[in-house]
């Protein structure tokens, strides 16, 4: 009589079990009135139970969606709203110009042409260098050097879009939105070199001033010694984007002397390195030079050690308004190049305090046009066309009168 009992009880459960559909499809459990509870990222078509046999999406923000009852948008949506679901697999096959995880993120154009990597817009910046950044806003006239790359915001971060909207960042030589144009040499334009005519020729004029930072870091307490043989090295990104960094330039032990010749050869050392640099990128600068103390903003009883270098592009190759130089006074030793000491400077931006800073001193009275406003750009080889009469890498050069 007991044995019954127990196979008619077995009986009922495996026909209890049996009563859910397809018995959840084992990605879930059976409850009552015979539902499917089905385990997380389990369910079927658009409802959360039926036989727990289809696989959802990853969820993410939406580019576009309808608004809720408080008019919000950018709501949580499978596949962003931007693919479609296979259920079979639970990923998202995204539509044309859309990827990662769950739909998540735009695709760069023609995936950059192969000349340019894709960022999110939280990592793209205002211009190439540190120095444009600081040259378009007037109250900043110059750019502090604690960093060697170009701007970035940090407000960028709040947007619904961070992390999800992207965009190519060329390399060098390279534009538009897909990268897929050469640049074509910049330069004057032969008959309208100048911008005002009216007044004396006007180079551009950088100043790059560092700032021995001292025991405290602020500037006080600062000795020659911080600069006393100690080596720094100059880049120069050209109007085609392209970075050159010079060879070390050794700072001597005699500067501050009254003697002239230490300064002299400190200038010629300059002058040198960036002359120096690959293909006639700077075919002409001159160089000034000044060394001292200056009493210090932070403390009026100690004094700051500075030094300052004027950089006048003189050359017909950087006649035109140029990028900020950018100094590289991070140490870099063993496997580096170039190999330097470093600096130990104020270089953090104070508005009450002195700091280590690259301003422009003079603007440029020259323009600076693609293929000198007289040729074409070939956009596939990056080669000025020249009208006829005209001739030079930016076309600079007249050949006849027309």
């Amino acid at each position: 009589m007991i044995g019954s009992r127990v196979v008619l009880a077995l009986a009922a459960l495996s026909g209890a079990a049996a009563v859910c559909p397809n018995a959840c499809s084992g990605h879930g459990t059976c409850g009552e009135d015979d539902v499917c509870f089905c385990y997380q990222n389990w369910g079927m078509g658009d409802e959360q139970s039926g036989d727990c046999s289809e696989m959802y999406c990853p969820y993410e923000f939406a580019f576009v969606d309808t608004p809720d009852e408080d008019g919000k948008v950018h709501k949580y949506m499978e596949c962003s709203g931007k693919g479609i679901c296979d259920r079979s697999s639970g990923e998202c096959e995204c539509f044309d110009g859309y990827g990662g995880k769950g739909c998540q993120r735009t695709t760069c154009p023609n995936d950059c042409s192969g000349h340019g990597t894709c960022e999110y817009i939280d990592e793209l910046t205002f211009g190439s260098t540190p120095g444009e950044y600081y040259a378009a806003k007037p109250s900043n006239f110059s750019m502090g050097i604690s960093s060697t790359s170009a701007m970035t915001f940090a407000s960028i971060s709040e947007s619904w879009d961070s992390m999800k909207s992207m965009a190519c960042v060329c390399d060098a030589g390279y534009i538009d939105v897909d990268c897929s144009r050469r640049m074509c040499p910049k330069g004057n334009d032969i008959f309208d070199q100048r911008l005002d005519t009216s007044d004396a020729k006007l180079y551009q004029v950088q100043n790059i001033t560092l700032v021995a930072a001292g025991p405290f870091g602020n500037g006080s307490m600062a000795s020659y010694g911080e600069f006393s043989n100690k080596s720094f090295a100059l880049t120069f990104v050209s109007t085609l984007n392209e970075s050159y960094t010079t060879i070390p330039i050794v700072i001597g032990d005699t500067l501050y002397t009254s003697d002239t010749k230490p300064v002299d050869a400190f200038e010629k050392q300059i002058k040198s390195a960036l002359e120096g640099l690959p293909n006639g990128v700077i075919d002409t600068v001159s160089v000034g030079v000044n060394f001292g103390s200056a009493y210090s903003d932070y403390d009026a009883y100690d004094e700051q050690w500075q030094l300052n270098m004027k950089i006048t592009f003189t050359g017909t190759a950087v006649a035109g308004p140029q990028n900020f130089l950018i100094p590289q006074v991070d140490e870099c030793l063993a496997g580096c190049t170039p190999k330097i000491t470093g600096l130990n400077l104020v270089s953090v931006q104070d508005a009450t305090g002195t700091y280590s800073r690259v301003e422009e001193m003079e603007r440029a009275d020259f323009n600076n046009y693609e293929c000198g406003r007289r040729g074409k750009c070939d956009y596939d080889s990056g080669v000025c066309e020249c009208f006829e009469g005209y001739t030079g890498l930016a076309c600079g050069t007249q050949t006849a009168l027309v």
